[in-house]
C-alpha cells in the first residue's frame, strides 16, 4: 500500500495518480493539477484539438478533459507513463495503421510522453466529430 503524502489516502500502486479530493472544474485546472513534465504534452494535445475542433466546447467529462459538441468527441488524461487519448472504438479501428506505434485497446490509445503526434491527433478528432463516431 502507498499512502499520499498530501491528502493521507491510500492506494494499492505506488505513486498512484490522483486529485487529493480536488477534481478540476475546467481542463485548466486539470492540467495545473499534474506534475510539470507532464504538462507540455497535455498543452499540446489540447491545442491540436482546439484546431481540429474550432467549434467544440471544453469540459470535463469523468475526471477528464473533454471536447464536446452535442455530445462527447473524445477524452484525454495523463497518466503515469503516458497520455490517454479516449475517441471510442471505431476510431481505434479506423486508423489502426497509423496507431502501431502506439498501444491501443477498445477506445484507448496509449500515448507515451515526448511522442505526441499532433497531426495524427487532429485526423482522429476531425474523423470522430465528422463521422459522429464519439467517446
Amino acid at each position: 500500500m502507498w499512502k499520499c503524502p498530501i491528502c493521507g489516502r491510500e492506494f494499492k500502486n505506488t505513486g498512484q495518480s490522483h486529485y487529493c479530493s480536488v477534481k478540476p472544474k475546467t481542463i485548466d485546472e486539470y492540467i495545473a493539477l499534474q506534475e510539470d513534465s507532464k504538462r507540455p504534452d497535455l498543452c499540446l494535445i489540447r491545442e491540436a484539438l482546439k484546431e481540429a475542433l474550432p467549434e467544440a466546447e471544453e469540459r470535463i467529462s469523468w475526471s477528464m478533459p473533454t471536447f464536446w459538441k452535442e455530445h462527447n468527441i473524445l477524452h484525454f488524461a495523463a497518466s503515469k507513463k503516458h497520455i490517454g487519448l479516449y475517441p471510442g472504438p471505431a476510431a481505434v479501428k479506423e486508423f489502426a495503421e497509423a496507431l502501431k506505434e502506439y498501444k491501443t485497446d477498445k477506445g484507448t490509445i496509449r500515448i507515451p510522453y515526448g511522442k505526441v503526434d499532433i497531426e495524427l491527433i487532429k485526423r482522429i478528432a476531425v474523423w470522430c466529430c465528422e463521422t459522429d463516431n464519439h467517446a
